[in-house]
């Protein structure tokens, strides 16, 4: 599927919620891609209830969605008038599995339609949603409530996304999917099936089907995923390592360089030319925020570049207010150190941790937390002895994720990245004595682009500065 005007600038999908709707819509609204994050908006959705949705923002989305029978059962379950009384824990919500559950799906799918239906609100420019590979238990519910909501385009990294085309397909069509879920230890295929029509109703219309954009970070997988229809996305996002977040890790064996971090060589370049060969449109990620950078990109081939961190840094940003502007007083003065950390993240990805105080990126503050999952969205599925699939995340108890079979050494330094991103948007869990999640942030690590874009748009800019700043060259 052709774009015959493909946007120059996308904003990246980042964290849990750092990219939310106002963020998204802002970005749109100037003519380019405003991307959304769609990881966790089902836990976003039911702790905005429970804090009494005050704005109304949440209910006003919910109104729309084609099913009032699920809004009425998810605003039973989590909506609280006037909201949870101060320091009283969220109600939990359904963790991901192989077995459908009707209440996680319902909340997955309206979490997501809310998400993009605001981010869309209002305005005639187009909008994305972001998705990992990695959480593949709630891809087929999160993408269908984002097409009921007309989302723009897909675009996923943090895996092989070989079979988001066909899924695309099907749910534009309301008919049911099945996608290949990885289960370590297991010789047989697993699957999850989903069937839109369990969740609202046997309705026949189609739906408008988004292009699916892959973010991959090697010329190798693209050309991979080029090879067949059916695998063929619509465009690239070539991603490198210095982007915040998880990046993909080194090609080479011995990697990890005298500083703890892991080193990336020539292998680990993405030959823009050779994916260019390819004739879809792409666009480069990483260190990429300035007008020159922007040019640099246009003259490599690409239709643009994908922005997170200028945007994270934005006034529509989910992130919370005390936190973004720590980030960018710290950023500008050029203090904020950001580590591209082995081993925080519980995929076993590299993640950009940002050093700031009351945060999970210090060692005392970790060591603080006791280890638990509760959320769940990165728990890896496995085979148990008896044939059964068991989940198990490295964040969690050492001597539970050992009793599971898993090694030890892979529990060391995980951070419970799930808490801490939707504590960085100001939907932190509360714990028995008084314990509150704490967060962690993530940025990328080329922030050369800050002092010069505050100069151009002041210290507290929006989303909308940042877009004019990149097109000013």
């Amino acid at each position: 599927m052709s774009d015959p005007a493909p946007p120059t600038i996308i904003q990246g999908g980042m964290g849990v919620g750092v990219s939310g709707w106002r963020l998204a819509r802002a970005v749109a609204r100037t003519g380019q891609l405003g991307v959304v994050s769609g990881v966790a908006l089902d836990v976003q959705l039911a702790r905005r209830l429970q804090r009494g949705d005050p704005d109304g923002h949440m209910r006003r989305a919910l109104a729309r969605f084609p099913d009032q029978d699920v809004v009425s059962r998810i605003l039973a379950r989590y909506f609280v008038p006037g909201g949870l009384p101060e320091g009283r824990p969220f109600r939990p919500v359904p963790r991901l599995g192989l077995r459908r559950n009707r209440v996680r799906d319902e909340l997955t799918v309206a979490g997501n339609f809310v998400e993009v239906w605001l981010a869309k609100e209002g305005h005639h420019g187009r909008v994305g949603v972001n998705y990992m590979e990695k959480i593949q238990l709630a891809t087929q519910p999160a993408a269908y409530g984002a097409i009921l909501a007309g989302v723009d385009h897909v675009l996923m990294g943090a895996g092989i996304p070989g079979e988001i085309p066909g899924m695309l397909d099907a749910l534009s069509t309301r008919s049911a999917t099945e996608l290949t879920i990885a289960v370590e230890g297991a010789d047989e295929r697993h699957s999850s099936t989903f069937d839109p029509a369990v969740i609202t109703g046997g309705t026949s219309a189609p739906l408008s089907r988004p292009r699916f954009l892959a973010v991959v970070a090697s010329t190798v997988l693209a050309h991979y995923l080029h090879r067949s229809a059916a695998t063929r996305p619509d465009g690239f996002v070539l991603e490198t390592h210095t982007a915040g977040g998880h990046s993909a890790p080194p090609r080479a064996r011995d990697h990890i360089g005298e500083n703890g971090e892991p080193t990336y060589g020539p292998r680990d370049r993405i030959d823009t030319a050779k994916v260019a060969d390819l004739g879809l449109p792409f666009w480069l990620a990483g260190g990429r925020a300035t007008p020159r950078a922007l040019a640099a990109a246009l003259a490599e081939g690409a239709v643009g570049v994908q922005i997170g961190s200028a945007f994270a840094l934005a006034r529509e940003s989910g992130l919370s207010d005390a936190l973004r502007t720590r980030l960018l007083r710290e950023g500008a003065s050029g203090s904020l150190k950001v580590r591209n950390d082995p081993s925080a993240s519980p995929t076993g990805f590299p993640f950009k941790v940002a050093r700031s105080p009351g945060t999970l990126s210090e060692e005392e503050d970790f060591a603080r937390r006791s280890r638990l999952c509760d959320l769940g969205y990165l728990r890896t599925p496995f085979q148990k002895e008896n044939g059964s699939v068991g989940y198990r995340c490295p964040a969690e108890p050492v001597d539970v994720y050992v009793h599971k079979g898993g090694r030890p050494e892979d529990a060391q330094d995980r951070r419970c990245l799930c808490n801490a991103l939707t504590a960085n948007v100001g939907l932190a869990q509360h714990r028995p004595g008084g314990y509150v999640e704490p967060p962690l942030l993530t940025l990328g690590q080329d922030l050369d682009f800050l002092p010069e874009l505050l100069r151009h748009a002041g210290d507290d800019f929006a989303a909308a500065d940042v877009v004019r700043y990149l097109l000013s060259g």
